[in-house]
């Protein structure tokens, strides 16, 4: 049987348990004022590029739920960390490699609530101020700052993602332990705690050590804390998963009044965050259908674990789609109009930021990540000489960007490699230093495809190829993640799983998916693209169809109602 979406999520869809809520039981149904109360932690919450507090994916995905949220009116609050250094400001050296700076931002739309909460950090009673951004109304946004005026730790809040061990297990105790105080000293109740990622595992020891303060002995603590709380998994290599050792965690103070044998019971030796977050909840999830089924084979050996579920991930689609497509899909109007002048708009982007002039008449392909490895930014050209004919006959171009973790050397060298081939064709390849909100959304509107290509089943979800689709753009992917559940190859998109109709050897998955992408390109994409402009447009279509419902935020976030913080 020929590997593609619908066999994929068909016989997926079998294994969930809870899969008849996903039609039936939306937050709609609901009398709203009887909903749970939701305190939402996450280590990076991605709004605006105006307020750079995030990495990539988690946070523009943490954004995106809050936006949801407070569109259609539920009740919940973010809890986050103000990093007043960003995680990277990442830019191109002369030798085209990528190097970092950390600039000190200041923050206009962020209020001081004039309140803190103070924390145990190192033998140190660590203050954070409590900011709120207020501008989502009934989804007010809590961050945690020690970076102020005469503070000796704002060291703790400065880097995203940045330092060592020490540094990151003090940034998880103010975002757990300090994330719980706040929400008390603000007078907030909350029904249920959802951990959008290990990081905030230290706020389920504050909420049992705050049960065994009342008289409740430990293990009653811990069971009545778990009715209190919800996990989301997003790493689907076990290695991924963050631990630390004891020692380093009693050095910390992170035990927050727990022994040794407690904390062990909870998340093991070294103690996994993950592990420690999926016996301290409820119930989790995994980010797409895919993901769900990987999260519970790789922790089926972790005893006493809430149950994982699978809700796909979802975007925003008033902040990514483009207003000009929306209406005119809407109104059935044509496509090609907004859409030229949105791909003009990106190469005007391009050519103001740096120099180069692309050409508004060739297949623009577009890939932006994270530079990790496993996303395999450069796939295309590990056989340059396949390219070469497209690119000197002007058929195609291509746009690039994303940003390495600033200790990940092999990920900067990818950068590099991207630049490489920047330079050496020159106008028909272009990187665009700095990745963050603004590019992305340039980028997803305005290219006419969106590459997708990560080693399988590497890839928990990917939203940037879903906020893409919603702007017809069509998807050249593998399957992973989001896209088992939603593009159909040659319909409104391309998948490169299905080129051979054969299952793939993943041994050796860039070898077959090389040779996959240059086939899908030659003779699909680029012949519909340049001789059947009409069946391009009806692919552009369909793309908006398949993804403005299925794979939008308000729809992952009434799921996240329907089957995570609400008890059935």
């Amino acid at each position: 049987m020929p590997l593609n979406s619908k066999n994929i999520v068909n016989a997926y869809d079998r294994e969930v348990k809870v899969g008849k809520f996903f039609a039936d039981n939306m937050v709609h149904h609901h009398n709203k004022e009887q909903l749970p109360k939701v305190a939402y932690f996450c280590m990076e919450f991605g709004l605006n590029s105006e307020l750079p507090i995030y990495a990539g994916g988690l946070g523009i995905l943490a954004g995106d739920h809050l936006k949801s949220a407070k569109d259609i009116e539920v009740p919940l609050v973010g809890i986050g960390i103000l990093w007043k250094n960003d995680y990277t400001t990442q830019l191109i050296g002369e030798d085209g490699r990528p190097y970092d700076i950390y600039p000190e931002h200041e923050f206009p739309t962020v209020k001081d609530t004039g309140k803190s909460v103070q924390v145990r950090v190192r033998g140190m009673d660590v203050t954070c101020k409590i900011m709120m951004v207020d501008a989502y109304g009934n989804v007010p946004l809590y961050l945690l700052n020690t970076n102020f005026e005469r503070s000796e730790h704002g060291w703790m809040t400065s880097k995203l993602y940045g330092g060592v061990d020490q540094d990151r297990i003090a940034q998880e105790i103010i975002l757990g332990v300090g994330g719980v105080r706040a929400l008390r000293t603000l007078g907030i109740d909350i029904d249920v705690y959802h951990f959008n990622e290990g990081h905030a595992v230290f706020a389920g020891l504050e909420l049992i050590r705050e049960k065994m303060n009342a008289g409740l002995g430990f293990h009653d603590a811990w069971q009545k804390t778990r009715r209190e709380i919800v996990f989301t998994t997003h790493t689907p290599v076990e290695a991924g998963n963050e631990v630390h050792g004891h020692e380093l965690l009693q050095h910390m103070e992170a035990y927050n009044g727990l022994t040794y044998e407690q904390m062990y019971e909870i998340g093991g030796d070294p103690f996994n965050m993950t592990v420690a977050a999926l016996r301290i909840s409820r119930i989790a999830n995994g980010v797409s259908k895919l993901h769900g089924r990987t999260a519970r084979k790789m922790w089926k050996h972790v005893d006493n674990s809430a149950e994982i579920i699978s809700i796909t991930n979802g975007v925003h689609p008033p902040t990514w789609q483009s207003s000009e497509i929306r209406s005119a899909w809407e109104k059935g109007e044509d496509l090609w109009k907004p859409h030229i002048d949105l791909k003009k708009k990106l190469l005007d982007y391009v050519k103001d930021k740096t120099g180069v002039n692309m050409d508004l008449e060739r297949l623009t392909i577009s890939f932006a990540r994270r530079a990790a490895p496993y996303k395999r930014s450069e796939l295309i050209f590990r056989d340059t000489n396949a390219l070469d004919g497209l690119l000197k006959e002007g058929k195609i171009q291509l746009i690039f960007s994303g940003k390495a973790h600033p200790n990940d050397t092999l990920g900067k060298d990818i950068i590099q490699l991207l630049v490489k081939m920047d330079k050496k064709y020159e106008d028909m390849i272009v990187f665009l230093e700095n990745y963050n909100m603004e590019i992305a959304k340039l980028m997803v509107q305005g290219s006419d495809v969106w590459l997708n290509n990560p080693v399988r089943p590497l890839e928990a979800s990917g939203t940037s190829g879903m906020k893409a689709a919603m702007n017809g753009v069509l998807n050249i992917s593998v399957i992973d993640g989001w896209v088992a559940e939603g593009p159909h190859h040659g319909i409104d998109g391309w998948l490169l799983d299905e080129v051979f109709h054969n299952e793939v050897d993943y041994n050796a998955q860039d070898e077959h998916d090389l040779k996959a992408l240059y086939k899908v390109i030659y003779d699909e994409t680029v012949p519909v693209y340049f001789d059947n402009k009409n069946r391009w447009i009806k692919m552009m279509k369909a793309s908006i169809d398949m993804s403005h419902h299925n794979f939008s935020s308000d729809r992952m976030v009434k799921q996240y109602y329907d089957l995570l913080y609400t008890e059935h």
